[in-house]
C-alpha cells in the first residue's frame, strides 16, 4: 500500500500543497516547525480520523486562516492497494460560523468524509489507509497512563477490524448513557430496572472489545518477544500482560468463572461468552455503580503492562529498557498489520532515528526496508548512512514548502 498523491489545504502550516509521492523511503529534512511532521500527521489523520499530536481538531486548521472567512482544512490522498482499485480519500474540517473565536475546543467543528467522491461516515474512513507510526512519544506505552495503552490497542485494531471499530463506538455511546442513568437513579429521578437495556448494550460490545484485545496481544507478544530478544542480545524476554478490569475465564470443568485481573493469552475466549458473564456482573454490581455514579468495570478500565524477565517496566525498568521494549512492540505491530491486511502498511517515522544508537538504528532500517512507502522526518540527515541516502527520496521542508533537490540526489 502507498499514497500516490497527497493534497493539503489550510492544514497546519500548509496553505496549499499538491504533491506526488514516490514509493520507497522518503526522507523529509529541515529545521523544526517547518512542516515535516505535518505531512506525517495528515496521512495518519486520513488513516485513523484523529491526530497523534492533539485531541483538538481545531488546531489542525491553518492558524493564518482569514478570521472573516469560514475556517476549514482539507486533506486528500489517492491510495494504491494491491486489493482494490485506486481510491480517493478526503477529509474536510469546517469551523461553523461564529465558532472560530467562541469555541477553542473545536466542539463546533464539522468533519466531512468522502471516499471516491461519495459522502461517508467517519467509521467508513478507517481502514482505507493502513499506517504504523513510530514516535519518540511512544514511550507512553510503558510510562504513560492506562488510557494511552487502551488507545494504542483501539487504533491498531480499528485499522484492520471493522467489527471491533463498530463495537468500540457502540460501547462508548452506551457507557455514556449508562453513567448518566446511574446518576439519575442516585438522584431519585430514574429506576434501577431501567439499566437493563444499557447493560445488554455494554456487554455485547464489551465482549467484542475484550476478545479482540486478547487476540491482538496474543499475536503481538509472539512477534515482539522475538524482536526483543534480538535487540537485547538474547538476555531479556518481553511479555505483554493484558489486565482487564473484568474477565470471564473457563475453569477446568469448562464453566465460566469471574476473574478480576490477568489473562492467559493462550486461551482465546469467545465474545459471546464474555458478554454473558459481563452482563451478569453488571447486574450484580449495579448498587456500587449507582453509589459511585459510574460504571466501574469493563474495557474502559482495561490495562496493558509490558514486562521484561517478569518485571514491570513501568515500575522497575530503565529508560533504555523502555525504549527497547517499545521498539519491539512497534515492529511487532508492523509485522502483525502486514499479516492482517496482506500488504505493507505505510510507515511514518517522526524523528525516531535520532533517538536510537547506531545498532538499533541499523536494525530498524533493515526491518522496514521491504515496505512500499516509508516517510521519515529528521533535522539531521547526516545521521543516515550513505547507502540509505542513496536509495531515499530526499525533500527539504521549509516554511510549509517542499524544496525538491536540483542535483538528482533525491
Amino acid at each position: 500500500m502507498y499514497i500516490e498523491h497527497l493534497s493539503l489545504q489550510n492544514f497546519r502550516n500548509y496553505a496549499r500543497l499538491e504533491v506526488s509521492l514516490p514509493t520507497g523511503p522518503i526522507l523529509l529534512y529541515g529545521s523544526n516547525a517547518q512542516g515535516k511532521t505535518s505531512l506525517l500527521e495528515a496521512i495518519y489523520y486520513l488513516a485513523t480520523s484523529r491526530s497523534p499530536y492533539t485531541t483538538t481538531d481545531r488546531q489542525l486548521i491553518n492558524w493564518n486562516a482569514d478570521p472573516d472567512l469560514l475556517a476549514f482544512a482539507k486533506i486528500g490522498a489517492e491510495v494504491v492497494s494491491a486489493f482494490r482499485p485506486l481510491s480517493r480519500v478526503e477529509v474536510t474540517l469546517v469551523q461553523e460560523p461564529g465558532a472560530l473565536h467562541s469555541s477553542l475546543n473545536g466542539s463546533r467543528l464539522q468533519k466531512e468524509i468522502r471516499i471516491n467522491g461519495v459522502p461517508r461516515r467517519v467509521m467508513d474512513l478507517i481502514g482505507q489507509i493502513n499506517v504504523v507510526m513510530f514516535l519518540p512519544q511512544d514511550l507512553v506505552l510503558v510510562e504513560g497512563a492506562p488510557s494511552e495503552r487502551r488507545r494504542y490497542m483501539n487504533i491498531t485494531l480499528c485499522q484492520t477490524d471493522a467489527t471491533y471499530c463498530e463495537a468500540l463506538a457502540t460501547f462508548e455511546k452506551a457507557l455514556t448513557q449508562r453513567n448518566a442513568l446511574l446518576r439519575r437513579i442516585a438522584d431519585g429521578e430514574a429506576r434501577p430496572d431501567e439499566l437493563g437495556y444499557w447493560n445488554e448494550q455494554l456487554a455485547q460490545a464489551g465482549g467484542v472489545l475484550i476478545a479482540g484485545r486478547q487476540r491482538l496481544l496474543r499475536d503481538l507478544e509472539v512477534k515482539a518477544r522475538r524482536v526483543h530478544r534480538d535487540l537485547s542480545g538474547g538476555d531479556e524476554d518481553l511479555e505483554l500482560s493484558y489486565q482487564p478490569s473484568f474477565l470471564p475465564t473457563a475453569n477446568n470443568s469448562g464453566q465460566l468463572s469471574f476473574q478480576v485481573l490477568g489473562l492467559d493469552l493462550n486461551r482465546q475466549l469467545k465474545a459471546s461468552d464474555i458478554a454473558a458473564q459481563y452482563v451478569e456482573t453488571l447486574e450484580a454490581r449495579q448498587g456500587e455503580d449507582i453509589a459511585r455514579g459510574m460504571t466501574l468495570i469493563g474495557p474502559q478500565r482495561d490495562e496493558l503492562r509490558l514486562l521484561v524477565n517478569g518485571r514491570d517496566l513501568g515500575l522497575y525498568g530503565s529508560r533504555g529498557q523502555a525504549r527497547t521494549a517499545v521498539m519491539s512492540l512497534k515492529l511487532a505491530e508492523l509485522e502483525w498489520m502486514r499479516d492482517a491486511v496482506g500488504e505493507w502498511p505505510i510507515l511514518l517515522l517522526d524523528e525516531v532515528i535520532a533517538e536510537l544508537d547506531a545498532a538499533r538504528r541499523a536494525y530498524l532500517l533493515d526491518r522496514i526496508s521491504g515496505a512500499e512507502q516509508v516517510l521519515l522526518t529528521t533535522t539531521e540527515p547526516d545521521i543516515f548512512t550513505p547507502e540509505f541516502l542513496q536509495k531515499a527520496t530526499r525533500w527539504h521542508i521549509r516554511q510549509g514548502q517542499i524544496i525538491m533537490p536540483q542535483d538528482g540526489s533525491g
